[in-house]
């Protein structure tokens, strides 16, 4: 069975840094390209950057681009997602995925909230 779990969300202030976790179990994990996203309230879930299996492609979305950077341990099976200069509008519900056309597994997410 197939498990992603997120870690490491929590309350930041304005401008502060967070590096969110996502522990893989059940798959050879050094096969699979990981994604993370967020979803922010009453809006769609969105793509932020993806990172391919050996680790060698990074993708990114425009408005995390310089901010945010997408790493993976293969070792640890484990991908990170460090997240600088954040901002009010950073705040949702982030989430690792992996998918393909036949397989799609998705974390249960965890919570960052940018607050003064």
């Amino acid at each position: 069975q197939v498990r992603l779990v997120e870690s490491g969300g929590g309350l930041v202030q304005p401008g502060g840094s967070l590096t969110l976790s996502c522990a893989a179990s059940g798959l050879t994990f050094s096969g699979y390209d990981m994604t993370w996203y967020r979803q922010a309230p009453g809006k769609e879930r969105e793509l932020l950057a993806t990172i391919t299996a050996a680790g060698r492609t990074t993708i990114y979305r425009d408005s995390v681009k310089g901010r945010f950077t997408i790493s993976r341990d293969n070792a640890k099976n484990t991908v990170y997602l460090q997240m600088d200069s954040l901002k009010p509008e950073d705040t949702a519900v982030y989430y690792c995925n992996t998918q393909s056309s036949v397989y799609n597994y998705w974390g249960q997410g965890t919570q960052v909230t940018v607050s003064s």
